[in-house]
Parts: C-alpha cells; sequence; structure tokens
C-alpha cells in the first residue's frame, strides 16, 4: 500500500497518518512513513519526544549527501538527475514505534525554477519509496503534491485529502483534486475530521462524491489532549484508532 495524505494545515491530516502507520505496523508490516511537509510534525505524532525529533536532520538539509549522490561541485554545474539513492531510505530512517519515520523535508527552489541536487535527491527518493513492493509507504505531504512527478504519482494507491466540515477546506479538496489531475492522477479520496454532529456529516455529504469519501473522524478531546502532551493519538484514544481503523479497512478492500 503506498498512501499520499495532503490537506490544509491544522485538519489533522498528521494525526490520521500516523495513527494509519501505527496501525499498519501493529499488523506486522514494514511501514516507512516520509514526512514532507514544512511542519515536520510527524515524529510527534508517532511517538518521539520534542527532543528526538529536533535533532533529526530533514533529508532536503543534507547538501554534503546530496553532493555525494548527484556529483555536484563548485566545479561542476552539471549533476546526475537520476540519483542512486535505493539506500538511503533504511538508512536514514528512525524507528519509532515500530514505523521507520524517513523526514524529508522541503526545498524551496524560488521563483527562478533552477533545480538544486537537494531538490533532486529528495524526489529521487520519494520516486524509490513506490517501488518498496511489499512495503507500506505513508507520504504525510503540506497541502499540494507538488513533489510527486508524474512517474511516481501513477504508481500511488491511495491519494487521500483530509479535510474538516468548512467552506475553505472543501475548496482545498478541489483545488488538490484539479492537481492530481494535472499529473495523471483521477481518483482523489477523502478523510473528514473533527466532525462534530449529523449536521456536519450532511455537510459534508452533500458536497464529497460518495465514492471519493473514506469515512469520519469525529471531534475528539483526547485527541487534541495527545497533542499538547506531546503524545501520540495512537495511544491516547481508542475511540479515534477505531475510527481510522474503519477507514483503514476500506482503503484495503478497495486496494484488493
Amino acid at each position: 500500500m503506498k498512501v499520499a495524505i495532503t490537506g490544509k494545515g491544522g485538519v489533522g491530516k498528521t494525526t490520521f497518518a500516523s495513527t494509519l502507520c501505527r496501525l499498519y505496523a501493529a499488523e506486522g508490516r514494514t511501514v516507512l512513513a516520509a514526512d514532507v511537509d514544512p511542519d515536520a510534525n510527524l515524529g510527534l505524532a508517532l511517538g518521539l519526544t520534542e527532543e528526538e525529533v529536533n535533532a533529526i536532520v530533514p533529508v532536503s538539509k543534507m547538501k554534503e549527501l546530496a553532493k555525494e549522490r548527484t556529483g555536484a561541485s563548485a566545479s561542476n554545474t552539471f549533476f546526475k538527475l537520476n540519483p542512486e539513492v535505493s539506500d538511503l531510505p533504511d538508512k536514514l530512517s528512525k524507528d519509532v514505534n515500530g514505523v521507520k519515520l524517513l523526514v524529508m523535508g522541503t526545498v524551496d527552489v524560488g521563483g527562478s525554477g533552477c533545480v538544486c541536487p537537494e531538490h533532486v535527491m529528495l524526489k529521487a527518493i520519494l520516486s524509490k519509496l513506490v517501488f518498496r513492493k511489499d512495503d507500506v509507504v505513508v507520504m504525510d505531504m503540506e497541502a499540494g503534491l507538488e513533489h510527486l512527478g508524474r512517474g511516481t504519482a501513477s504508481l500511488m494507491d491511495q491519494f487521500i485529502v483530509v479535510i474538516e466540515p468548512g467552506a475553505r477546506s472543501i475548496q482545498t479538496y478541489g483545488r488538490i483534486k484539479e492537481l492530481a489531475r494535472d499529473i495523471g492522477v483521477t481518483q482523489v479520496r477523502v478523510v473528514a475530521n473533527k466532525v462534530r454532529d449529523e449536521r456536519d456529516e450532511a455537510f459534508l455529504r452533500e458536497r464529497i462524491p460518495e465514492e471519493d469519501l473514506l469515512g469520519f473522524i469525529h471531534y475528539n478531546a483526547d485527541v487534541i489532549e495527545a497533542d499538547r502532551n506531546g503524545q501520540s493519538p495512537f495511544d491516547y484514544s481508542q475511540k479515534a484508532v477505531e475510527e481510522i481503523r474503519a477507514i483503514k479497512d476500506k482503503m484495503d478492500a478497495q486496494h484488493k
């Protein structure tokens, strides 16, 4: 299973991504979680301490490694655009509660359109992840799919947008669906988080096609408390875990 999870900041996509990772890990699967969000909160949600998270250097900041793998140097303005990186996910990941965490970070190439060695290496690693045949790969991404090229995107099993009940969140879902279509992805699924009541559910059902809606995660004070205390929601809220387990079961059924 290869899953890309995206959505606006604050909607709870990292809560969903981390719990999904731990559910697969609890089944004995090899799970690699790639944190491709600039905020890089996935480690905390998986169960690392703040000190452990702060000690991790994102792949996008590994300038010397990027130069080594791409052949870039001060005297060489030409470098490999398809460097060998198949060994890096295992070498650079950190084990946490049965999940291999790979903090990718992001590379701001600015408005010039230039491509730096770090950007090339990051995209190469993301591309390699989809070829890990027997592994579960979960990518926790920012509100877009800019890091996934057409070839990588076509090999993903699920594209999931986490939203909350609100017009702005629905708009983000529509925008991401358009971005996905631009890179050849026609199916984008939705997980609705922070759902309070039947009115919220009805609001979402009216605006999200039934075939796109994977399920609801209801508003849960325990999840907020877990975040406040720097704990993994998986260890804090059985209700949230069971709701996400139901969504995972639906994903698995569609994948077969």
